[in-house]
Parts: structure tokens; C-alpha cells; sequence
């Protein structure tokens, strides 16, 4: 079991990502399933796959080269943690940012809860301020 939980991770990642399958989203994220750490317009995780396509489309639109290296995987039970990174020219709308023409690239962990197939529950945590640090939409005053 843990092989095929660990060969979904990277599936997610290549299908929904790297190859922009928006479909795939509707097959591996659950009805009710909860992406924490990802949040809607009101700052709320995101829920069902409609929910998560809003964040999938703005990032596919702002990073048309958008890719999500899976680093390292570790299974246990019914949770699957990635860590990776994430790479892409910030060449589109979408984020709320003119686009930079940026390489952007930081990195993140993923915990995803499976159920029957597909992910129930997620926990993210993507290096964002980074991210936005490297488009200049950031700037921080640490003095």
C-alpha cells in the first residue's frame, strides 16, 4: 500500500501540475475534501475539487511553465508527505501581480490524507513569501 500511496503523490503532481490536468483534479481530490494551508478569497482552505481549480488555474495562468519536482516522499498509514519544489517564469496574470518575467523557484511540504483513492485532507506548507519575494511584490524591511 505504501508504494501506491507514494506513486499517487507523484501522479498528483505530474497529472494536476506539470502537465496542467484539470481534470485529474476532479479523479484524485474528494468532493469534500479540505486543502489547509491553500486558501479561497475569504482566507478559508479550499474544498472540492472546484474549490482547488480556482488556485490551480491562477497559478497555471501566471506560470505557464509551471513545474513541481517531487524531492522526497514518506508514507505512513493513510498519509502521504512530499517535499518539493516548485519552478516556473512568471509570464502571466493570475496572482494578482503583473506578470515579472521571473524565474521564480522555493520549495514546500505536502501532507495529503487518502481515502478510496483520492485526497480527503491536505496540509500545505509552500515557501509563498518567498515566491512573492522573488517577483518583487515583497520587499521586506528587517532592520
Amino acid at each position: 500500500m505504501a508504494r501506491e500511496d507514494e506513486t499517487f503523490i507523484h501522479r498528483w503532481f505530474e497529472e494536476v501540475w506539470n502537465n496542467k490536468n484539470e481534470a485529474a483534479i476532479d479523479e484524485m481530490f474528494a468532493e469534500d475534501g479540505i486543502a489547509n494551508g491553500l486558501s479561497d478569497a475569504e482566507g478559508n482552505p479550499l474544498r472540492g475539487p472546484e474549490g482547488f481549480k480556482q488556485l490551480h488555474r491562477a497559478f497555471c495562468s501566471a506560470y505557464p511553465d509551471l513545474t513541481i519536482t517531487v524531492e522526497d516522499t514518506i508514507t505512513e498509514g493513510d498519509r502521504i508527505a512530499a517535499r518539493c519544489t516548485v519552478r516556473g517564469m512568471h509570464t502571466g496574470e493570475g496572482l494578482g501581480v503583473t506578470p515579472t518575467n521571473q524565474q521564480i523557484e522555493f520549495t514546500g511540504l505536502t501532507i495529503v490524507k487518502l481515502k478510496d483513492g483520492k485526497i480527503i485532507e491536505a496540509w500545505n506548507e509552500f515557501d509563498f513569501m518567498k515566491m512573492y519575494s522573488q517577483l518583487g511584490a515583497l520587499t521586506l524591511n528587517l532592520k
